[in-house]
C-alpha cells in the first residue's frame, strides 16, 4: 500500500542520477535555482560503462573546478573513427588526448559537487506520472517512503537511452531499431592481449586491461539482437569471445555485463512545455568512441544556464529553446559519425576497400585534423560571426599580474556571463556604470590592463564594488587567442556570444543573450571597479 505525502516543491526536477543529470544539478544550483533530483536505485552504480571523456568534455570540467576527477583520469594521445587509429597530439587544448576514467568515479564527482551546492537527491523513486500544465509540471513518484507527488517549475528528464520523461511527455521519437548487437563485460582473472576494434575472420573483438580489470566487447558476425530481459550471462560472452578470437577467458570472473545494439535515434524536439530532455533520453547510438557520456555532459552545460534564465524570469522561451537549435545538430551529427562507424566496423568484405581509402586519408594532415576535432568535440560552433571565435568556446587564455594569474576559462562563475574588456577597449568606465547596472545579476565586467603596477582582476559588481579573489593584470600565456580583440562577450557555458566589430551593438547583444535590464539596477548608479 503507498501512501502520499507532503507535497515537494522544487524549480527545477532532474530524472536521473548519471553523470548528465548530476552535472545539470550542479549547474542550476550554480546559478541559484533549487533542484530536486529523482533517482530510480536506491545506490550509486558501480559499474563503469562509459570511461572516456574527450578534450571539450575535460575542458568544461576544468572550468568547473573538476580538477581531481581529471588528475585521476590516464590521458590516452589516439582515438580511433570506426577501428582506423589516429593521433592527438596535434589538437589545440591542455587537455588533448582522450581522458580514461571510470564512469563511477565521474559520477561522483559530479554528485559531490551537486551536493555541495544544495542540490536535493531522492534515491529509490521511480518517476510514475508527469503532467505539463501551464503554470508547471506535476510529478508522481513511488519508492521507499511510498507515493510522492510534487510540482516543478520545469523537469528535465536524464533517465537514459529507455526515458520514462521521454514516454510520459509525448517526445516524437525518430530512429531505427537495432540489427546488430555487441556484448560487453569487465573481467577479473584473465591475461589477453589488448585489441582496439579488431576485426577477425568471426567478428569484432575488443579488449583492455586497467587495474586488473580486462573490459572485453565482441561482436559475431552475422549475430543478429536478441531479446533479452536482463544482462547476459558471462558463459554466452565467453562463448562469442572464443568463437571470434579463439581464446578462453571462461576462467575469468565477470564484474559485470551487458549486451548493446545498434539502435539509434533522436526525438524531434528537445523541448516540449515546461519538459526537457537530455543525453540519452535525447539521443540513443552505439557507444562507439565513448560519445555518449560526452555528448550528454555536453548538452547538460548548454541547457543550464538557460533554464536556470528562464527560472529566474529574465531568460524568454527563444532563449530556451536555443537549447534545441544549438543541441540537436550536434546529436544529430554524432548519430551520423556512429552509423559510419558501424558501417566500417560491422561490414563484411565489402567495406575493405572503403577502409583501405580512409586509411590512406588519414595519413594527410587535413583529413586527420577533421576528425580529430569531430571526436574532439572541438569542431563545435555554435552559429555564425564575423569573427572566428563567435559562437565557439572562449579560448583558455592566462591573464596575469606578476605570478598571479587567472585563466579565462575559470571567469564564468555562479551561473553568470562575462564581458573581458582588454587593452583599446571603447567601453570607459563611466559608459559601462550607465550600460552594466541593468545586467549586473547576470554577468560580470572583467577588465585586463596591461599596466605593471595593476594588484587584481576586479570584476565590475555595480553598487557592490569589486568581487574579491579574481587578479587583475594584462592578456599572457597564449594570449594571442585574443588578437583584435577588445570587448568579447562570454556566455556562462564558455561559448563566445559577442566580439567587438559583430553587426549588433553590445547592447543589442547584451538584450539577446541575457534579456532585457531590470529596470530597478539600471536606475541605480554603479561604482565602477574597472580599471
Amino acid at each position: 500500500m503507498t501512501r502520499t505525502g507532503e507535497p515537494l516543491d522544487t524549480q527545477v526536477a532532474v530524472i536521473g542520477a548519471g553523470p548528465v543529470g548530476l552535472m545539470l544539478a550542479g549547474e542550476l544550483r550554480e546559478a541559484g535555482v533549487s533542484v530536486t533530483i529523482v533517482e530510480r536505485l536506491p545506490a550509486p552504480m558501480r559499474e563503469s560503462r562509459a570511461s572516456q571523456l574527450t578534450t571539450r568534455t575535460a575542458e568544461i570540467l576544468h572550468a568547473r573546478g573538476l580538477d581531481d576527477l581529471l588528475a585521476e583520469a590516464r590521458p590516452e594521445p589516439r582515438a580511433h573513427f570506426g577501428g582506423l587509429t589516429f593521433d592527438l597530439s596535434t589538437v589545440n587544448s591542455p587537455y588533448a588526448g582522450n581522458w580514461k576514467v571510470p564512469q563511477h568515479r565521474t559520477e561522483a564527482a559530479l554528485a559531490r559537487r551537486a551536493r555541495r551546492l544544495g542540490a536535493q537527491l531522492l534515491r529509490g523513486y521511480e518517476l510514475t506520472g508527469l503532467t505539463d500544465t501551464d503554470r508547471h509540471v506535476r510529478l508522481q513518484i513511488d519508492g521507499p517512503a511510498g507515493r510522492r507527488t510534487f510540482r516543478a517549475e520545469y523537469v528535465v528528464g536524464c533517465d537514459g537511452e529507455d526515458s520514462t520523461v521521454r514516454a510520459l511527455g509525448g517526445f516524437e521519437f525518430a530512429g531505427a531499431a537495432a540489427t546488430r548487437e555487441m556484448l560487453r563485460a569487465d573481467v577479473t582473472g584473465v591475461r589477453i592481449p589488448d585489441r582496439r576494434f579488431e576485426r577477425l575472420e568471426h567478428g569484432l573483438a575488443v579488449a583492455a586491461t586497467r587495474d586488473g580489470v580486462t573490459r572485453v566487447m565482441v561482436h559475431a558476425y552475422g549475430q543478429a539482437p536478441v531479446r533479452r530481459t536482463g544482462p547476459p550471462a558471462f558463459t554466452e560472452v565467453a562463448d562469442t569471445w572464443a568463437k571470434v578470437t579463439g581464446e578462453d577467458i571462461s576462467t575469468g570472473r565477470a564484474v559485470w555485463t551487458d549486451a548493446f545494439g545498434n539502435a539509434r535515434g533522436q526525438v524531434t524536439r528537445y523541448r516540449r512545455g515546461r519538459v526537457l530532455l537530455a543525453g540519452d533520453a535525447a539521443h540513443r547510438h552505439l557507444p562507439i568512441g565513448g560519445q555518449s557520456i560526452n555528448v550528454g555532459l555536453q548538452d547538460a552545460v548548454n541547457l543550464g544556464w538557460r533554464l536556470a534564465g528562464r527560472v529566474h524570469g529574465w531568460a524568454d522561451d527563444d532563449l530556451l529553446d536555443g537549447y534545441h537549435t544549438e543541441r540537436h545538430p550536434v546529436g544529430a551529427r554524432v548519430l551520423r559519425a556512429v552509423t559510419a562507424q558501424e558501417i566500417l566496423l560491422f561490414g563484411g568484405p565489402e567495406v575493405t576497400p572503403l577502409r583501405t581509402v580512409l586509411a590512406e586519408l588519414l595519413a594527410y594532415g587535413q583529413a586527420r585534423d577533421h576528425l580529430a576535432a569531430l571526436v574532439s568535440g572541438l569542431d563545435i560552433r555554435y552559429g555564425t560571426g564575423h569573427h572566428r571565435l563567435v559562437g565557439r568556446r572562449m579560448p583558455d587564455i592566462t591573464l596575469r599580474t606578476g605570478t598571479r594569474t587567472v585563466s579565462t576559462a575559470r571567469l564564468p562563475v555562479h551561473g553568470r556571463g562575462v564581458l573581458l574588456t582588454l587593452p583599446g577597449s571603447p567601453f570607459t568606465r563611466t559608459h559601462l556604470e550607465t550600460l552594466i547596472p541593468g545586467w549586473a545579476s547576470r554577468i560580470d565586467v572583467v577588465h585586463a590592463t596591461p599596466t605593471n603596477d595593476a594588484e587584481g582582476l576586479e570584476v565590475l559588481v555595480p553598487g557592490r564594488g569589486p568581487r574579491v579573489g579574481v587578479v587583475h593584470g594584462a592578456p599572457g600565456g597564449d594570449a594571442e587567442g585574443l588578437e583584435g580583440l577588445h570587448t568579447v562577450l562570454v556566455r556562462p557555458d564558455g561559448y563566445v556570444a559577442w566580439v567587438n566589430g559583430e553587426d549588433d551593438d553590445l547592447e543589442g547583444a547584451l538584450r539577446r543573450w541575457f534579456g532585457a535590464p531590470s529596470v530597478r539596477a539600471a536606475r541605480r548608479p554603479g561604482r565602477s571597479a574597472v580599471g
